[in-house]
């Protein structure tokens, strides 16, 4: 056909092209000899049989009408003599041809392409590759596509098995790892948290036919996972620590309390990088357009982050956080399991809900140790973690108000998006291929893995990666 055809009628295109299927198809049929004989002797075979061998050979087939229609739709690609160089210009005749094998999702096929070379760039490049968008690598991009999804889920050994079992083609752990790390490096924040149209699109569904702003929620927490310095070329890897993960989830509430997820961005850092990071969040949102709720525990990174970035919002301190510290001063003060100790935390949290914390100060420190020197340095922490939380307290009014008391939505990020894939038996992770796997859990979490893999995906043209070379 060549590219030519694309101009026929589209009745003509779609009979050459059930031509090519058919050709394709017949050569097919006869590979299957062996299923038809035993078809044609009476042989009982199960729909799941039938259906496991088709998975098994429907590669070859598939294959076959892909190459077909690639051969077909660029005919002038495939034969072109004559070309101009990408960076130059300068117009230079085909050197020979270089085969190259092209695996896709729906099977393994052989291109001729033709090959030329520049003397003013000394690059080489084949244009058929540019107009196809053929990766650098066998596999292609739909092929690393999913590799990607399911190994930023699933250990690398499992997720290649599971494309395989998926799909019946074989990929190895070194290229689904190289594969996510590469576009793990994609993976800006930018490109991560969703653009200020999409986040004013889930403003206005979480707002529904309500006449008040809906409740933005702004959580943040760090969480440890197992880190060690990179391996030398010969020698022992360093030992290994846990660093935190920083993180932050935003959220907003509708008017059913249904969450309806804004962004999430976790990554091993300090809390100066974590602080930029949430400030260029904080940018895309429209912070008129929200009842913006800040929720924490009593860590002053993250409350130093969250009120430098959201200096409007609501301050509530995690309502759980803050009850765990009352009994722990109990259980100092009044012993073990005592029920007096249970009263006087329950007590001076219904204080505390009601926002007397004045009160419970002036307690606290008319309170006299028990158990000496160790109940006496636990009254002085709550004394110091209380006065501290000024302003954050008062759950009565809070609830009253429509605003959560619970950090629970980070709590919940920090196991599904980081714990769940970083902290498996036996995992340590090389700082920046960690962050790499946590951006791209993140991005999936979001809704913007596409578009993650799309950035990359253009970074990885043969133009781009030939402008790259030449800038090295």
């Amino acid at each position: 056909m060549g590219l030519a055809c694309l101009s026929l009628p589209t009745t003509d295109l779609i009979e050459e092209f059930t031509d090519m299927v058919q050709k394709a198809a017949r050569q097919w049929a006869y590979e299957q000899r062996g299923l038809f004989e035993m078809l044609s002797r009476g042989t009982p075979a199960t729909l799941r049989e039938l259906s496991e061998h088709f998975q098994e050979t429907r590669r070859g087939l598939l294959g076959a009408i892909l190459q077909g229609t690639v051969e077909d739709n660029f005919g002038s690609w495939l034969h072109q003599e004559v070309a101009d160089c990408p960076k130059c210009q300068r117009r230079v005749r085909r050197k020979r041809f270089e085969k190259k094998v092209v695996s896709t999702l729906q099977g393994q096929f052989s291109l001729d392409r033709p090959y030329f070379y520049c003397p003013d760039c000394r690059e080489g490049f084949c244009p058929v590759d540019q107009a196809l968008g053929l990766a650098a690598q066998t596999h292609q991009f739909d092929i690393q596509h999913r590799v990607t999804r399911l190994a930023a889920r699933l250990p690398f050994e499992e997720a290649v098995a599971a494309v395989e079992e998926l799909t019946g083609m074989s990929v190895s752990n070194h290229f689904a790892h190289d594969t996510l790390t590469a576009v793990g490096e994609a993976a800006t924040l930018e490109l991560v948290i969703p653009d200020p149209e999409e986040i004013e699109r889930r403003i206005a569904k979480a707002k529904g036919t309500s006449q008040e702003p809906p409740i933005l929620v702004v959580s943040a927490d760090g969480a440890k996972t197992p880190v060690r310095p990179k391996s030398p070329r010969k020698g022992k890897r360093g030992p290994g620590r846990y660093r935190e993960v920083r993180g932050a989830r935003l959220y907003l509430l509708d008017a059913e309390d249904e969450v309806i997820p804004v962004a999430s961005w976790h990554q091993i850092q300090t809390a100066e990088a974590f602080r930029a990071d949430l400030s260029v969040i904080a940018r895309r949102i429209p912070h008129d357009q929200v009842r913006i709720c800040l929720v924490g525990d009593g860590a002053d990174w993250v409350w130093t982050a969250m009120v430098e970035c959201f200096p409007q919002g609501r301050q509530v301190l995690d309502f759980y956080h803050c009850l765990e510290h009352l009994h722990t001063a109990a259980r100092i003060q009044y012993g073990e399991g005592s029920l007096e100790g249970r009263q006087w935390a329950e007590s001076t949290m219904v204080r505390l809900a009601e926002g007397d914390v004045g009160i419970v100060l002036a307690q606290l420190r008319r309170l006299r140790p028990r158990q000496g020197k160790e109940a006496a340095e636990e009254i002085r922490k709550l004394i110091g973690y209380l006065d501290g939380q000024r302003g954050r307290l008062g759950y009565v009014e809070v609830i009253e108000d429509g605003y959560p008391i619970g950090s629970g939505g980070i709590e919940s990020a920090n196991k599904f998006l980081c714990h769940a894939r970083m902290k498996r038996s036996g995992a340590w992770w090389v700082e920046e291929s960690g962050n790499e796997m946590l951006r791209l859990r993140c991005a999936m979490y979001n809704g913007t893995y596409d578009r993650v893999f799309a950035h990359y995906t253009a970074s990885r043209s043969p133009i781009q990666r030939a402008t790259a070379a030449l800038d090295e």
